[in-house]
């Protein structure tokens, strides 16, 4: 993959997959952490069906990027961001930083009150940082992995990828 194609991103409730979409998304979440980074876990965690499912993919119709939204309640008390995945050839060309972009517009959206909170792999503190992000607890083990547990306040925007403003 050496040329950055335009992703289409679509928002779906559980419900709203079908069979294909939900493959495709279990297929690289498994493929990216149980397999790549070696994590023995459960990932059908029981949030799946509670979560709205951000796919991204390109116009072929093949998945690119994933990212699921999880409301306030389910896992935190604030909306949250999880299971970010961008498959093994497009990896280094911003599909990511898009993916979490698009969450954080969506779940601003659908939960305009709630600030977000996840669970962040410690390597990538500054990748979140960037977006909105500050580290509240950590590091500590998830799944033999060094996590940070990181929050984004309402109304925090991204001001390119040198800082942030809060917008009163």
């Amino acid at each position: 993959m050496t040329n950055r194609l335009p992703i289409a991103w679509v928002l779906k409730e559980f419900e709203s997959l079908d069979v294909h979409e939900l493959y495709a998304v279990m297929r690289a979440r498994q493929a990216a952490f149980v397999v790549e980074q070696r994590c023995c876990y459960q990932d059908a965690d029981g949030l799946d069906v509670w979560a709205w499912h951000l796919l991204g993919t390109e116009p072929s119709g093949k998945l690119v990027s994933y990212l699921r939204i999880i409301p306030p309640g389910r896992k935190y008390s604030e909306t949250s961001l999880g299971r970010l995945v961008v498959e093994s050839g497009y990896r280094e060309h911003g599909y990511g930083r898009d993916a979490v972009r698009e969450a954080i517009r969506r779940a601003e959206q659908l939960f305009p009150n709630s600030g977000i909170r996840g669970s962040a792999q410690a390597h990538l503190q500054r990748f979140y940082e960037h977006m909105g992000f500050q580290k509240v607890r950590g590091p500590y083990l998830e799944d033999g992995i060094p996590h940070l547990e990181m929050y984004r306040a309402p109304k925090t925007r991204i001001t390119g990828d040198r800082g942030l403003v809060a917008q009163p």
